[in-house]
């Protein structure tokens, strides 16, 4: 209000027009003269009386107006100083009460907070003290759960543990002399030595080993049940599984405790040998040669589906070829341990202890990731699988020292024994390779060591097998007497069949030693690397196939000098005849003359020349028989004309000659063999034949000259009858 007064003040109302100068004649300036007595108006211009007076009154109305407005304005004016020093009154009277207020409330504002302040401090203290205290009776509360054990409920035992930890660590921050502190430490100790317990006893109590029907289902369930899903195994229960991790866990996060993943990988790891061996138990209990005993779930699989193939065993049809070649050397060397049944299933079992390896491995792996931190999983799955692993090289170690020692008693069959471990080995190496990921070095390099040793064994047996052939020394004493086929060459041509089923491993065996040197095989670079395992197929193949050969010219050169040991040349011609004829047969039976054609394109050839020259040379045996009747030998003598003492006796010495060499002949080569009942009658046909024509173009010219009064004492024998006698050769039961 006051503000309001002070304006109109400074800026008072408009003056009304005639004080400004305007036509009021009563008007004036400040100095009271009127303004139109100033300036009068020309005469010329002077307004009548009547109208002056008119416009005086209607100024002086207009004056009366602007005066009662005047004063109501100043009326107005001092109303409005009258109210703006009220309200100024009013407004000082009530800022002045609540400054009295102000003073008289803030005192208790601040009073209130304090108070309220104090109130949360009681408050928290009261809550720390309880909190406090809490950690003086945790020991109380807990020690009869610590003592009695985490049997049974494992989760109230560990809420207690945790309890027990923080009151630990809260002595140890605040009151770290207090005897409190060492009763909490000691309950927490023997509570982590009870969980620790507790966990041994679990995985002692429910870790058993994995049955074998079990094992061979995993091992054999990709393979042959399509239609089944994938087999898992069940370590532990799962009750159990959780109470293990829940342990784990809480041991590895609160007890700063790794002492249990010790305690862990030695069960799982005498749980993985025990397994494997009960597998290898089971073979030796239930195996025989004619298969593998599977699972009743496969057997079943087997009745159900008899459209599949049924299950082999790996290298179960080499096995036996493997027994055959044995017993067959047996008979030349004496007996070899351990060629038997029995020991086609300890390489079988072997075989499958491999496998099992994998499998198991690959399941206990699963399981370790699930039990044992992230960054530990590696290196106790490392010690887990060292003492099966070290068992499984262990006993492919004493394979290949087993088949050294043999091959210095020159049995070399026993290398045979290697092949399908061998490729059984580089088939799995990738699943080894992917289960020893993360391992150590020396875990990771077992196999490949072991491999290694394998293909270096073999191929030293290969060689000595191809010298051996060359310089065989047996020449006198143990050659057939018919003679039939060698064992040298039987036994050579086993051998040789058995590396069909292992050509990829032979080739390995053979390029591992870098005997494309040997055999001047050029390498290509295209198919060779810095590591032998790297030859490409064909080089492996081409490489095989120029040792077969050079074993086969071994053996064709023993065997003709094995020939040279018969006295008579046509046995010995039906000797390399046999040989031969059996060679090309057993190849031509096999892929072996494939294999032998991928690096000579004419051996099929070369043997059929060589037999036939054989067959040449044993037919030059009956010459010292036809060559008494042979024309070119005969006498000449005119029909009618009386015969000469000389020449009966000629044509009976012919007669004699004959007779005695045919029957000498058929006696002697009766006991020969040809084995082969192709060539056997192609043989006798051809001899026949000549023989036949021979002697009756002979016995058709003298049967009726008179050269004796005892015609039948030479003439013993018809036509027929000579084909009769050679039907009956080579053969012993005639």
């Amino acid at each position: 209000m006051a503000l309001c007064v002070s304006v109109h003040a400074q800026h008072p109302l408009p003056l009304p027009r005639w004080c400004r100068g305007g036509d009021r004649p009563e008007a004036g300036c400040a100095s009271g003269v009127p303004l139109w007595s100033a300036a009068p108006a020309p005469r010329s211009t002077m307004i009548p009386t009547e109208e002056m007076s008119a416009r005086r009154r209607e100024v002086e109305d207009k004056l009366k107006q602007e005066e009662e407005t005047l004063s109501f304005i100043k009326e107005s004016l001092e109303k409005s100083d009258q109210l703006t020093k009220n309200m100024v009154s009013i407004l000082s009277s009530f800022e002045s009460r609540l400054m009295k207020l102000e003073n008289s409330i803030i005192p208790v504002h601040k009073q209130t907070e304090n108070l309220q302040r104090l109130q949360e401090n009681v408050e928290k203290t009261l809550s720390c003290l309880d909190h406090v205290i809490s950690y003086y009776h945790v020991a109380k509360d807990t020690e009869k759960i610590i003592k009695e054990g985490p049997t049974g409920r494992l989760e109230e035992y560990l809420n207690c543990m945790d309890k027990i930890q923080k009151a630990v660590e809260y002595f140890q921050d605040n009151n770290p002399d207090s005897p409190e502190l060492n009763r909490v430490k000691s309950l927490f100790e023997r509570g982590k030595e009870s969980l620790e317990s507790e966990f041994r006893s679990l995985m002692t109590r429910h870790t058993k080993p994995v049955p074998p029907i079990l094992i061979l289902d995993l091992i054999s369930g990709d393979d042959e049940m399509d239609t089944q899903e994938e087999m898992s195994l069940e370590h532990l229960p799962e009750s159990v599984l959780h109470d293990v991790i829940r342990i784990s866990g809480w041991l590895v996060e609160n007890g700063r405790n790794q002492d249990f993943m010790t305690v862990y990988f030695q069960i799982r790891s005498v749980q993985l040998d025990r397994s494997i061996k009960g597998l290898k138990d089971h073979f030796r209990k239930n195996s025989s040669s004619t298969g593998v005993p599977y699972s009743p779930a496969i057997q079943n699989k087997r009745k159900d589906t008899p459209t599949k193939k049924p299950i082999k065993r790996p290298g179960h049809e080499h096995d036996l070829r493997v027994k055959h070649l044995s017993d067959t050397l047996s008979d030349k060397h004496g007996p070899v341990a351990g060629r038997d049944d029995v020991f086609d299933i300890e390489i079988d079992a072997y075989i499958h202890c491999v496998s099992a390896f994998v499998k198991l491995a690959q399941s206990e792996y699963q399981l370790l990731t699930e039990i044992v931190p992230e960054h530990h999983q590696k290196k106790t799955f490392d010690s887990l699988i060292q003492e099966s692993l070290d068992n499984l090289i262990m006993e492919g170690d004493n394979i290949v020292s087993a088949a050294r020692k043999a091959i210095i008693r020159h049995d070399y069959s026993a290398v045979l024994t290697i092949f399908p471990i061998l490729k059984h080995l580089k088939q799995m190496k990738p699943e080894f390779d992917q289960v020893l990921q993360g391992t150590a070095a020396g875990t990771k390099n077992k196999l490949p060591g072991l491999i290694t040793s394998m293909e270096t064994t073999g191929a030293k047996a290969l060689e000595e097998f191809a010298d051996n052939i060359k310089n065989d020394p047996d020449k006198e004493y143990n050659m057939p007497k018919d003679g039939t086929v060698h064992e040298l060459t039987s036994n050579a041509i086993l051998f040789l069949q058995q590396l069909l089923d292992f050509q990829e491993t032979a080739g390995a065996m053979l390029a591992s030693q870098v005997l494309g040197d040997t055999y001047n095989i050029p390498l290509d670079p295209r198919e060779t690397s810095s590591s032998a395992s790297s030859y490409s197929s064909e080089f492996s193949r081409r490489l095989l196939s120029t040792y077969i050969c050079k074993v086969l010219g071994n053996l064709q050169l023993n065997l003709l000098s094995k020939s040279k040991v018969y006295e008579d040349p046509a046995l010995s011609a039906i000797f390399l005849h046999n040989n031969y004829n059996y060679i090309l047969k057993s190849l031509e039976k096999s892929e072996l003359i494939q294999l032998v054609a991928v690096t000579q394109k004419t051996a099929e050839r070369s043997y059929r020349e060589l037999i036939e020259q054989q067959i040449q040379t044993y037919q030059r045996s009956w010459l010292k028989v036809t060559d008494y009747i042979s024309e070119r030998n005969l006498p000449v003598f005119q029909p009618g004309v009386k015969l000469k003492d000389k020449e009966r006796q000629m044509i009976k010495e012919r007669f004699k000659g004959f007779n005695d060499g045919l029957e000498e002949l058929c006696k002697i080569q009766k006991a020969w063999a040809i084995p082969d009942v192709e060539q056997r009658d192609k043989i006798r046909r051809a001899q026949k034949t000549i023989v036949k024509e021979t002697y009756g173009a002979f016995l058709n010219r003298y049967s009726n000259v008179p050269f004796t009064k005892n015609p039948e004492k030479y003439i013993k024998y018809q036509v027929d009858q000579v084909g009769e006698m050679i039907e009956k050769l080579f053969d012993t039961s005639a």
